[in-house]
């Protein structure tokens, strides 16, 4: 049976305290501490404004905001004992906060309930997780534009069901996914201002008598506004799932990178060489080279996904306002957090250290007849042909070429002439590799010069 002092917190309800499993099952105090920082910032502004508003006295006020930074000193120091019997950080900070001032930390709680508490810690929370997934996808995308901007001209193949398609250039495959992560960034934005509402001051549900000031303690933290329905307040997490589903696409846009990277590092391909500092060897294997940091990001997708679930899963049920399962609401977070900006850091330094091998992308952009497109197109262009018609010479072509064992620019002009009579030189000016992502200047497009626009475009947004 635990300690009946442990009740003291909650008042006299309870005549005996929870048993050992009822009080491992009901502690939050193992996750939640995280959210100290935030717990403390939010209770300094709430006792500001209980003094501006005249509930406490100035002395109060003062001894509390003070005694709170003690607490907090204690706990960046590492020198505060977190007591699974006091619940959760908020608990914790109070009883260690009343050890320091006595009496007047009581008063701190006026106005407010836990679960105004707990919601404005975690909005802050979240938001600075925004914040710092902003931070870390300016940086990534900084470093992809200066590969592009590298590579603006060097040719490598795209690919459709990971056969060769058409020739392109390395700047304009790193410039996609400046786009995707750039999509990721407004998503993360937009996610921030949607959310940037202060709960506190909603009380356990419902409001309260005493006459708060909402909009002081909204703006001393940041916020833009007091949320507006103190049921709403208190009982829903949308803003953490919007993080979440923000943070899973973010994800999904790193895997595939990731696996491009592994499939690019591979003996196979040697498209890449990706740095030792994220490369690692094999215990048997002495050549060896293995890309375990984009390993390891292809498979984060999946735990922070999973949280998304999760989180899904505990709410959807509900009814309002607050309920218990809600306090299963953090570690998901927490956990999907972390491994996206582990894997925002370790994509960034992979992209900055690794190294293209042009001659292997230029080589590889040359075979599968790539250029195949760009002959039907001049077909169609230069001899008025009917894209259908064109796409059948094409093939014809290809077949022969395929069947002696060489590429388009290899056949002869008479070879050309036998599938049809009216192709003539001209058609070797938009065979070569190079010769057709000069083409494709179409706004979007591979060639060099579209795609040192959009590398100059974002040097600029990203200044």
């Amino acid at each position: 049976m635990a300690d009946k002092s442990s009740n003291a917190m909650w008042g006299g309800r309870f005549a005996d305290g929870p048993d050992a499993i009822m009080e491992a099952i009901n502690a939050s105090i193992g996750f939640d501490k995280r959210m100290a920082a935030q717990d403390i910032a939010g209770s300094r502004a709430h006792a500001a404004m209980l003094a501006s508003t005249g509930i406490v006295s100035d002395k109060d006020a003062d001894a509390m905001r003070e005694g709170l930074l003690t607490v907090l000193s204690e706990i960046d120091g590492g020198t505060f004992e977190f007591s699974a019997a006091l619940e959760d950080i908020h608990m914790n900070v109070e009883a260690r906060l009343k050890e320091i001032i006595g009496a007047p930390a009581g008063r701190l709680h006026t106005g407010r309930s836990r679960n105004d508490q707990v919601a404005t810690d975690f909005r802050l929370w979240v938001r600075d997780q925004l914040d710092a997934a902003e931070g870390a996808l300016v940086a990534l995308m900084r470093a992809l534009v200066t590969q592009a901007e590298a590579g603006a001209g060097w040719v490598m193949p795209g690919f459709t069901h990971l056969q060769v398609a058409q020739p392109v250039t390395w700047g304009h495959h790193m410039m996609a996914y400046v786009e995707m992560f750039a999509r990721d960034l407004s998503r993360m934005r937009d996610a921030r201002a949607r959310m940037n509402e202060c709960p506190l001051g909603a009380a356990a549900l419902a409001g309260t008598s005493f006459p708060i000031d909402r909009d002081m303690t909204a703006k001393a933290l940041g916020f833009d506004r007091p949320a507006a329905n103190s049921l709403d307040a208190v009982s829903d997490r949308d803003f953490a799932l919007e993080y979440l589903g923000a943070a899973s696409i973010c994800a999904m846009h790193l895997s595939r990178f990731a696996e491009e990277l592994v499939i690019w590092s591979s003996a196979q391909f040697r498209f890449v060489t990706l740095s030792d500092r994220f490369s690692t060897g094999s215990s048997i294997m002495p050549q060896k080279k293995n890309p375990d940091a984009a390993e390891l990001i292809r498979a984060k997708i999946g735990r922070i996904f999973g949280a998304n679930v999760a989180l899904t899963l505990v709410m959807k049920g509900l009814p309002l306002a607050y309920s218990k399962d809600m306090q299963e609401d953090k570690e998901q977070v927490f956990d999907a957090a972390d491994n996206l900006m582990l894997a925002l850091a370790a994509m960034e330094g992979m992209v900055r250290d690794m190294s293209a091998n042009v001659d292997v992308l230029e080589a590889a952009a040359a075979t599968g007849f790539s250029t195949a497109t760009d002959l039907a197109d001049w077909l169609v262009r230069v001899l008025d042909m009917p894209f259908r018609e064109a796409h059948h010479v094409t093939g014809a072509l290809v077949a022969m070429a395929e069947a002696r064992g060489v590429d388009l620019p290899d056949l002869s002009l008479e070879d050309m002439r036998s599938v049809h009579k009216h192709i003539h030189e001209g058609v070797f000016g938009v065979l070569g590799v190079h010769n057709s992502v000069a083409s494709r200047t179409s706004y979007g497009g591979t060639a060099p010069e579209m795609v040192r626009a959009q590398v100059a475009r974002w040097k600029e947004i990203l200044a």
